[in-house]
């Protein structure tokens, strides 16, 4: 019997980011979550924030509502302190990272806990099933040292989420099975990946320069990859590191108004009644990590 050939992915769609303000004056920049790309199903927002400058930063995120959906922080630089309405409390450092499932209701800050150098991450969203989004909120907190990393010949690969060959990460997304990669490569050297067909996946490039199937992908571009079971990326001279993410798709309507996504506006109307009088946390969420 023949080995059927691999499909490569390739850069379906390349997308600049556009500078958003978020908290208390943040400049983020954002890709999912634009005029260009409202979500990528189970994505629904991704940022990407960093800045040697304090202005830029100092006023952090102070208390602001979610629900009906997670959102995963992964911090590559700097301290930030996390703070939500039950009673959870947490700092993520360097190399960490936290996921949080909003589910009913969470409202939450995440406040800087420094005043010069260098803060940088990511911030993504990924929406919940219908069945999961009035559910039970939770916490989860990582240090860096949580994750593991494979090293191989040519690349080193931190595992957050999800399975690469065989090493898995700490936090598992039971609704859909999120993969998150942060994978940094030799110059001219190339990095190759099988994944499942039908998930949908992305590339976000934040140092070096790098190609998918000979398009070249400029610095700070978030890449939606083609459906295709393996991911190929070949660095450039200076090398290149990107995060590398894929989810299942849930296949729903999608109802979203700022930080409430729920499946109908209907939803959206009862999120924001909530949050007005004071109903929207409705339940105690529970924290774990390490």
């Amino acid at each position: 019997m023949k080995t059927r050939p691999k499909t490569i992915r390739t850069a379906e769609r390349i997308i600049q980011t556009v500078e958003v303000t978020e908290g208390a004056g943040v400049t983020v920049h954002r890709s999912i979550g634009t005029p260009a790309l409202r979500n990528l199903d189970p994505f629904l927002m991704l940022d990407h924030f960093g800045s040697d400058d304090p202005d830029a930063y100092i006023a952090g995120f102070p208390d602001h509502p979610h629900r009906g959906f997670n959102t995963f922080t992964y911090m590559l630089d700097g301290h930030m302190q996390h703070q939500d309405s039950m009673g959870n409390k947490g700092d993520l450092n360097s190399g960490g990272a936290q996921w949080m499932k909003a589910g009913s209701g969470v409202i939450h800050s995440e406040m800087p806990q420094q005043t010069e150098g260098v803060m940088a991450g990511f911030q993504l969203w990924i929406n919940l099933p219908a069945n999961a989004k009035m559910s039970e909120p939770n916490y989860q907190e990582y240090s860096s040292t949580s994750f593991p990393v494979v090293q191989e010949k040519d690349s080193q690969v931190k595992v957050l989420l999800g399975d690469y060959k065989g090493t898995k990460g700490p936090i598992e997304d039971p609704y859909t099975s999120v993969s998150y990669f942060d994978v940094a490569l030799n110059s001219d050297t190339d990095f190759a990946y099988a994944t499942e067909k039908d998930l949908t996946s992305f590339i976000y490039l934040f140092e070096g320069e790098a190609e998918i199937e000979g398009k070249t992908i400029p610095l700070h571009s978030f890449v939606v990859l083609s459906k295709g079971d393996q991911v190929k990326v070949t660095a450039g001279a200076n090398g290149a590191r990107f995060i590398l993410v894929a989810g299942q798709p849930i296949g729903e309507p999608i109802a979203q108004y700022g930080p409430f996504v729920m499946n109908t506006q209907e939803e959206i109307h009862q999120a924001m009644a909530d949050y007005r009088d004071g109903k929207l946390v409705q339940q105690k969420a529970a924290m774990i990590g390490s």
